[in-house]
């Protein structure tokens, strides 16, 4: 029986399994994310001496994770990618701070949750236009979460007790944290509208006319001056309308102002009566406060 021939380098090649691209990647990805033996000594030179120049070295070193954390944190568009990248360099500098190569734990293993739970924190914290309790604010997330996710699931939006089912609170709670939701963002008064020209948010809500209500004080203080007497509603409309002294008053109407403050506080009582539709009652408080 012939041997068989040795194998060719081409039949070696064919024969050994090929790496896959994942395979492929994870050296690449190792060499970016692992501490080299520098870094290493750093970690621990930096937990024995805090030196700043210890420091800045890892901080360029582990910059990237930290990029790569805020990246992950991107999503929604409430946030831009810089100040995620500001907070997560913010994880990173306290990851260092607090990490103890004597462990044994790797760098990246204790960083990443530091960075993440500063990335959490900050959108708990600082991102909402309005404060809302924190159980309901991470409600809030996970009811956001769930929904888009049941809605994939089921090709429809899911209701408010499908939800709660799945998160496992009630259907009035989901309705809540729905709510809640919108006080994650607000729009500032001064946005522009949709055209260059356009008026601003602020120019294009409405706002409460105080015009409608002095029009109908006014009406009902002409219905209720016809009540008095001539000369009373004379002194009325000078002490009031023209805003003059009662001695001034009673030098335009012949009379003293002893006899001016009378009139005023017979005429103001009437008039209380007649706007409350009842007989003559003792002078309000109020009418001796405008009483000189």
């Amino acid at each position: 029986m012939p041997r068989p021939a040795p194998p060719t380098p081409t039949t070696l090649t064919a024969l050994s399994p090929q790496p896959t691209a994942r395979e492929i990647r994870a050296p690449a990805r190792i060499r970016s994310a692992g501490a080299t033996r520098r870094e290493a000594a750093d970690l621990r030179r930096y937990r024995t001496g805090r030196e700043p120049a210890v420091r800045e070295r890892l901080v360029q070193a582990f910059l990237p994770l930290a990029k790569a954390q805020a990246w992950h944190y991107r999503g929604g568009g409430h946030v831009a990618l810089d100040d995620l990248e500001q907070v997560a360099a913010i994880g990173l500098l306290k990851a260092l701070d607090r990490f103890d190569p004597d462990y044994g734990a790797s760098f990246q293993s204790f960083a990443v949750p530091t960075i993440r739970g500063e990335l959490r924190r900050y959108f708990r914290d600082r991102t909402w236009a309005v404060h809302v309790p924190r159980d309901l604010q991470e409600r809030a997330v996970r009811v956001a979460r769930e929904r888009d996710e049941m809605s994939r699931e089921l090709r429809r939006a899911p209701t408010a007790e499908e939800l709660g089912t799945r998160i496992g609170c009630t259907a009035e709670q989901v309705l809540d944290a729905i709510e809640a939701s919108a006080a994650r963002a607000s729009t500032s008064f001064d946005a522009p509208g949709d055209a260059p020209d356009a008026p601003t948010l602020g120019e294009r809500l409405g706002f409460e006319d105080t015009g409608f209500a002095r029009a109908e004080a006014a009406a009902t203080a002409e219905s209720l001056l016809a009540v008095l007497t001539d000369r009373d509603r004379r002194v009325v409309e000078l002490r009031f309308h023209e805003d003059l002294t009662q001695a001034e008053i009673g030098a335009r109407v012949g009379c003293s102002q002893m006899h001016v403050s009378r009139i005023l506080r017979s005429a103001l009582a009437q008039l209380a009566a007649e706007a409350d539709g009842s007989a003559p009652v003792k002078e309000p408080s109020w009418m001796a406060a405008i009483r000189r």
